[in-house]
């Protein structure tokens, strides 16, 4: 039986995120030497976990550089691109990668987005499942983890797809709601 995964901001082929980019504390990023270390480590990491037939949802910034699209040959599953900001090519030059492309995606009452939408957009929706932020997260008041939202940027994923399942028990670990608000919503659609 297939799977369904997800992932955000692998930005192959970026040598910036592994060499300038840091994070609060100063760390790297990102644990790797090169951004051919990164591409070949998440490449390896998706097709460990991934099967061809499986669906992977990409929440955008997948590549920086147009010469890393075919990259994306390489890795398995059924593709879904979520279009990040860094998404900056021609529709045609992703059509050949991915399955659909779509500016946002909404499955089982949870919104895939690049960025986090505003809350007033969430009134319906149990969760926004997110990138764009790479190591941080939405907090509230108090600097305490909004539970209406949860990032998938690769930072957050040890660099590798995680399932539909494990998203939801992360979601559901931290406080968060899987499904339509109050029934608001068909479910199941894909």
């Amino acid at each position: 039986m297939s799977k369904t995964w997800v992932w955000s901001d692998q930005h192959f082929g970026h040598e910036k995120t592994c060499t300038v980019f840091k994070r609060a504390d100063g760390t790297p990023l990102r644990p790797f030497a090169s951004a051919e270390e990164m591409n070949e480590v998440m490449v390896a990491r998706n097709n460990e976990r991934v099967s061809p037939n499986d669906r992977v949802y990409y929440l955008g910034d997948v590549v920086i550089n147009r010469k890393y699209l075919r990259l994306l040959d390489r890795l398995n599953g059924r593709k879904v691109l979520i279009k990040g900001n860094h998404d900056i090519f021609k529709l045609d030059d992703y059509a050949a990668y991915f399955d659909d492309i779509r500016a946002y995606h909404v499955l089982n009452g949870i919104m895939f987005s690049h960025v986090p939408v505003h809350p007033d957009s969430l009134a319906r929706f149990g969760c926004n499942v997110h990138g764009h932020l790479h190591a941080n997260r939405v907090q509230i008041q108090g600097g305490r983890i909004d539970p209406n939202y949860y990032n998938v940027s690769v930072e957050c994923t040890d660099f590798a797809p995680i399932t539909l399942e494990d998203l939801y028990e992360r979601i559901q670990a931290q406080g968060g709601h899987v499904g339509f608000r109050n029934g608001n919503g068909p479910q199941g659609v894909d």
